[in-house]
C-alpha cells in the first residue's frame, strides 16, 4: 500500500526510551482551526516532538497525528498505517505540500483522534503526491494510494485547519460538534 520507504526504524528504536505521551486536543478547540506555520528546520527539538507525537499516536491508538492535535500550530505529521503484527513503519512529515491529486476518487470511513468516537465516510482523491522534509530534514516526494493517500490528505488538512467533518453535510457536522461539546461539559463536571 503506498509507494514509500524510510530507513528510520533503527533511529526510532534508539530514541524510544525518552518518549512522552502528549494530550490530544479535541474539537472545538480553536488550535484545530488554525492554519499551521511552516517549520524553519528539522532540529533535535523537532525530532523529539515527532518522537513524542509518534508515541502518542500509537498509544491512542491511531494511524496519523498532526501537531495541531497536540496543541502545536506547526506543519508536522506522523503516520504509520502498518497493521497489528506487522513491523512498524512510521512516516515523519515536516512542511507537507500535496503537489498532485488524482481525478479518481475513493470513499473511506474516517475517524479522528480529535473527534473521538465519531466516524463518517469521506470522499477524497484516491492517490496523491506529497513533497515534505523527512525525520532528517531531507527533501522527499512520495506518491501514495489507498489508505496512505487518505491518511496523508486527512493529516495535511489538519495543518490547514480543516477537519474531516468539514466534508460532511452541515447537519451531520453540527450534530457531531454538539455531541463533542456535550461530552466535554460532562467530563468537566466529573
Amino acid at each position: 500500500m503506498g509507494h514509500y520507504s524510510q530507513h528510520l526504524n533503527t533511529e526510532i528504536q534508539l530514541t524510544r526510551i525518552n518518549m512522552s505521551i502528549l494530550d490530544i486536543v479535541q474539537e472545538p478547540d480553536p488550535v484545530l482551526r488554525k492554519k499551521c506555520d511552516e517549520v524553519p528546520a528539522v532540529d533535535d527539538e523537532l525530532k523529539k516532538l515527532m518522537n513524542n507525537m509518534l508515541e502518542t499516536m500509537y498509544n491512542a491508538p491511531g494511524i496519523g497525528l498532526a501537531a495541531p492535535q497536540i496543541g502545536i500550530s506547526k506543519r508536522v505529521i506522523v503516520i504509520d498505517i502498518s497493521r497489528d503484527g506487522e513491523n512498524k513503519n512510521p512516516l515523519f512529515i515536516v512542511n507537507p505540500k500535496i503537489i498532485w491529486k488524482s481525478e479518481e476518487l475513493n470513499a473511506r470511513e474516517e475517524g479522528c483522534l480529535s473527534l473521538p468516537g465519531h466516524y463518517a465516510e469521506v470522499i477524497r482523491p484516491a492517490k496523491c503526491k506529497l513533497e515534505y522534509l523527512d525525520y532528517n530534514g531531507k527533501q522527499q516526494i512520495i506518491e501514495a494510494d489507498d489508505l496512505l493517500s487518505t491518511c496523508i490528505q486527512h493529516e495535511v488538512d489538519h495543518c490547514d485547519g480543516i477537519l474531516f467533518i468539514d466534508y460532511l453535510s452541515k447537519l451531520k457536522k453540527d450534530m457531531i460538534i454538539k455531541k463533542l461539546i456535550k461530552a466535554k461539559k460532562e467530563k468537566e463536571i466529573l
